[in-house]
């Protein structure tokens, strides 16, 4: 599923800070100077760990894009008091054990801090491995199980599932009043997070699903699952999975004749998912979202014009949600003269920013954003329920 491609590409090369440990006093991975060596004047390593190839290559590259502009927006107003970011990328190919080994390779690089995975499953890989490091994270990934690691250094840039599912279910049982409801999710750790944070917040409710069809995060052909769906005639089919997989289930329901109105998560919302179910199909799929569109407020204006401008496309929420992530960041980073381990992490905790997909206040399971909104596409774009 995936290709192999050079991990170690640079958006600058890596600076040496000095020629031994001894000399220039160099703490080891996150950690701290003594008080007898000489604070750190060269660049802040920072590492980037997401798919840039295979399946999942347009969630990687939405990520990069999103810290790359808040990177790029820093440095230009003079850096880290003086000292400038510099984003090592390393593409873990949607593959787990890939991003162990990239995680491993971030510690030894000296990186102070880690962007990613853009994918839960590659994050909950990585977690031990920077914990053990005190090196701090910011994953752009969605499970229930991000929040349960323990770990004092990971984040996550937008709520958990349970968050997004819980808000759709409100709104599809409550206000909405549908009670035939169906669910089709994949096996992956986004997708099984999907569909338990879902089946739990309808049981709250007293729904019961008329289907439940699981499929791997691989899968192309879905004609076996779908059948089974259609034979309920439910009201709505809702989607746990990525957004490839996502746009290929709606287009197949809709050509086996399931006329269901169907319901999911952020990937609903985003131009591949848009692209791959068509524009047709897309139309009027609710989705449950904390990140509207590019003209919601005059902060996601100017981000929308300031990544136009940048890369000669429009963002869209997972681009948004690394913004934001990277600009927490770079704010700990300032509140702590560039230093890393248990300190950044604390300043991290200690943020309290209004960003493009909400306000941010981090708890102690590292969860910042505790909201999202319901949203209708129409005409190829996201509308928000009134």
């Amino acid at each position: 599923m995936n290709h192999r491609m050079n991990r170690w590409a640079r958006i600058a090369p890596v600076a040496v800070l000095g020629v031994s440990l001894a000399v220039t006093g160099c703490a080891a991975p996150g950690g701290q100077a003594t008080a007898a060596t000489k604070p750190d004047t060269g660049p802040i390593n920072i590492a980037s760990i997401s798919p840039q190839s295979g399946q999942f290559s347009s969630l990687g590259a939405w990520e990069l894009k999103g810290v790359k502009l808040a990177v790029a927006e820093v440095n230009a107003a003079g850096g880290i008091n003086g000292r400038k970011l510099e984003i090592s990328v390393m593409d873990d190919q949607g593959d787990p054990t890939v991003a162990t080994n990239l995680a491993r390779k971030a510690v030894s690089d000296g990186a102070v801090f880690v962007f990613g995975s853009a994918m839960s499953g590659n994050t909950l890989a990585m977690a031990p491995i920077l914990a053990g490091a005190k090196i701090p994270e910011i994953t752009s990934g969605s499970s229930p199980k991000l929040a349960t690691t323990g770990s004092k250094f990971l984040f996550l840039n937008s709520p958990p599932s349970t968050v997004f599912d819980q808000t759709l279910a409100n709104y599809l049982v409550d206000t909405k009043a549908y009670k035939s409801i169906a669910m089709i999710s994949n096996n992956g750790s986004y997708g099984k997070g999907e569909h338990d944070a879902f089946l739990a917040a309808l049981a709250a409710k007293g729904v019961t699903p008329v289907a439940n069809q699981v499929v791997t995060p691989d899968q192309k052909d879905f004609s076996s699952a779908l059948t089974s769906i259609g034979q309920k005639k439910p009201q709505v089919l809702f989607i746990g999975a990525e957004e490839v997989e996502s746009g290929l289930i709606a287009k197949q329901a809709r050509q086996l004749g399931i006329t269901a109105i169907i319901a999911g998560g952020a990937p609903l919302g985003t131009p591949v998912y848009l692209n791959t179910a068509g524009v047709k199909v897309a139309e009027g799929s609710i989705v449950s979202t904390p990140y509207l569109g590019n003209d919601t407020d005059a902060k996601t204006i100017k981000f929308a014009a300031d990544y136009q401008k940048a890369y000669g496309e429009a963002p869209e929420f997972h681009g948004a949600k690394a913004y934001d992530g990277a600009e927490i960041v770079i704010k700990a980073l300032l509140a702590t003269n560039g230093a890393g381990g248990a300190k950044l992490a604390e300043a991290i905790r200690a943020v309290k920013y209004v960003g493009l997909v909400g306000t941010f206040a981090f708890d102690q399971t590292g969860i910042g954003v505790h909201a999202t909104t319901i949203a209708i596409i129409t005409n190829g774009k996201q509308i928000a329920v009134k």
